[in-house]
């Protein structure tokens, strides 16, 4: 029996591998206990989110939306990704470094697959990748794992499907659970390490984190899933606007930025800064 302590005491924390693998997370499962995910894009949040005990970071196609600019996920590209990982990768000693395959870049075959991936690992340091899809993605993630790339399944609402999708549906939903559940055991057989899962019926999370060995992480899954992961500035409260229902907000990030840039602006018109203090 594993020292129950809460996941996140420092107490748990020393018993954790120096650096977090993939089979910690699958060991983790067999235990029962849950672990977390956050996103991360640059060398700040990713050290912060490790110094919090955070085992594993997602460098997400998210990026797309909450540091580019643009409105979906689509837009972004490898190169504007590269970067991002590659800061992350180096601000951290422990954590799990997971990098999303953007879209359009690995959809075509599993060999266009592989050449991202590598680009992943010997450009940014990644230890892990990303794709979404289901049983079509079968032959990219087996060429993947066979070729010494751990990769993480994306399956449910798959946002760079979004137009084929219909929008920002749940998937899942009667009788389409069945397909889920299959894509799950095919992408687990195929050899992914992990299965995340977006926006689906909490019932459906349920069974197929018991129809899985491996470690299911969840987004708008339900509270069965063995990990949760969200977007960090949905986490915090970087963003403005209402957030997606599966997201809570654990401080407010915004508000406090936002009164500290109006009270420098303030202090430099009232000729308040720079003092002498802050002068040579």
């Amino acid at each position: 029996m594993h020292e129950q302590h809460p996941p996140y005491s420092p107490e748990a924390r020393e018993l954790r591998p120096s650096r977090i693998r993939i089979p910690y997370l699958q060991k983790l499962k067999q235990q029962g206990r849950k672990w977390v995910m956050l996103t991360s894009y640059d060398m700040y949040t990713a050290a912060i989110f490790e110094e919090a005990g955070i085992p594993v970071l997602l460098v997400g196609d998210s990026a797309s939306n909450n540091v580019f600019g643009n409105q979906t996920t689509l837009d972004v590209t490898v190169d504007e990704l590269l970067p991002l990982v590659r800061a992350v990768s180096k601000s951290t000693q422990s954590a799990l470094v997971i990098a999303d395959l953007p879209f359009g870049s690995y959809q075509a075959s599993p060999e266009q697959c592989f050449q991202t991936a590598v680009r992943f690992f010997k450009e940014a340091g990644a230890h892990a990748v990303k794709l979404e899809g289901g049983l079509e993605m079968v032959p990219q993630v087996e060429k993947l794992t066979r070729s010494g790339i751990p990769v993480m399944a994306h399956i449910g609402f798959t946002p760079q499907m979004e137009h084929q999708l219909g929008g920002y549906r749940v998937q899942g939903r009667g009788a389409d659970a069945k397909r889920l559940i299959a894509e799950a055991k095919a992408l687990e057989t195929a050899g992914a390490f992990a299965i995340l899962m977006e926006m689906i019926p909490e019932e459906v999370g349920r069974l197929i984190t018991e129809s899985v060995k491996v470690p299911t992480v969840g987004i708008g899954a339900g509270r069965h899933c063995d990990a949760q992961v969200l977007v960090w500035q949905d986490m915090a409260g970087l963003r403005s606007g209402q957030l997606p229902r599966f997201a809570k907000q654990y401080c407010d990030i915004r508000s406090m930025l936002l009164q500290a840039a109006q009270a420098f602006a303030q202090e430099v018109d009232n000729h308040d800064f720079p003092t002498m203090g802050h002068s040579f």
